[in-house]
């Protein structure tokens, strides 16, 4: 069936193919989406809407039941990484997204594709090269002959799991389209804002090492990453169960579902009331704020920083069981959610080698 968005609402939905050109209401707002959009008076405020949450929400016993459902079955794809499978299910319930940086053939395209595969959500894949123009990841206007009007393709970006690979091999200009989907969950053409389905998540892949034909993530870019996570090569014993696995059929082409999207939403929601002591927050802000005072820094940590560090310690909370928020959870998730935000000095980098040596050093002083 064609799909439509409704110019009233913004609302995406389907249409019957015996109903294209004719009256029909809007399943959002019951608008005929026929019927021009109502014109804005030049001194009219712009009214948003604001969506409200599930009724519904999951305690912290419900939230690891459902995060362990979804690392059992990822570990049917993904051999020996546990950490970087339940880094991964943080940044999911944490309503973030995630950038894994790699060198090729480790894993990364399929841990994404894994965790999309279990969670039961919609899922596309946006392969980077540097001729890729922002309509080819948004979308882009066409003229249906049918009807003479001109209406939204979506682009691979209308999705709820979408999969950005080798996200450095597209230009800045393209790279930029991603933007307002990862910071505010809308995509804005023509004067039109159309809302991203929830859950909606962004998971990035990059390798660091070769930069020919490449543009490097600009700060604004990596900022909107609540993660980046490394996988690393296997041990041994790891590659051979690797091979042992694919014999006959690779295990990502039988991958189920384990659970739903609405389900996903209300662990999302569950992961806002696991409970924050003001000495943990104390604790948290101090970590971030030593990033910007550090000498080896040029630019420490933003205030987003603080706030990813604060969400994410609520979701590893959530998955483990508990009703709250503890300092180990919070180091724990430090190297992960604060050390591709910071910038070092040219002359640190003999005794810095990157973010992360920053990181640890900070870690051990408060």
């Amino acid at each position: 069936m064609p799909k439509r968005v409704c110019s009233h609402c913004g609302h995406p939905f389907e249409i019957p193919d015996a109903k294209v050109g004719e009256h029909f209401p809007c399943p959002s707002c019951q608008q005929d989406i026929l019927m021009p959009r109502k014109t804005r008076a030049p001194q009219e405020k712009i009214k948003l809407t604001v969506t409200a949450p599930p009724v519904e929400t999951y305690q912290s016993d419900q939230l690891a039941g459902v995060a362990r459902q979804i690392i059992r079955n990822v570990e049917r794809v993904i051999v020996g990484k546990p950490d970087q499978i339940l880094f991964a299910v943080v940044g999911l319930f944490a309503e973030g997204h995630i950038l894994f940086e790699d060198v090729p053939g480790v894993a990364k395209t399929m841990l994404s594709r894994a965790v999309a595969q279990s969670v039961g959500c919609t899922f596309k894949r946006i392969q980077c090269t540097p001729d890729l123009q922002p309509e080819h990841v948004v979308g882009d206007f066409t003229l249906d002959p049918s009807t003479g009007r001109k209406d939204f393709r979506f682009g691979p970006l209308f999705s709820q799991m979408v999969l950005v690979d080798e996200i450095n091999r597209a230009s800045p200009r393209t790279q930029s389209a991603l933007l307002e989907a990862m910071g505010e969950g809308m995509v804005t053409m023509d004067r039109v804002t159309y809302r991203l389905e929830k859950p909606f998540m962004v998971m990035a892949t990059q390798n660091p090492i070769e930069q020919e034909g490449t543009f490097r993530l600009p700060e604004a870019q990596m900022d909107r990453f609540l993660l980046r996570l490394s996988l690393g090569y296997p041990g041994a014993d790891q590659e051979k169960e690797m091979c042992r696995r694919v014999q006959l059929q690779h295990p990502i082409e039988t991958l189920a579902a384990v659970t739903t999207a609405e389900e996903i939403v209300k662990c999302q929601q569950g992961v806002r009331g696991i409970s924050v002591g003001p000495e943990v927050c104390d604790f948290l802000v101090a970590l971030t704020r030593a990033t910007r005072e550090h000498a080896a820094l040029r630019l420490g940590a933003s205030p987003r920083g603080s706030l990813g560090l604060y969400r994410a310690a609520q979701s590893l909370a959530a998955i483990q069981g508990q009703a709250f928020v503890t300092p180990d959870h919070v180091r724990v998730l430090l190297e992960p959610v604060l050390a591709h935000r910071l910038l070092l000095r040219r002359e640190a980098l003999p005794n810095y080698p990157d973010g992360a040596a920053v990181i640890r050093e900070i870690a051990r002083t408060i």
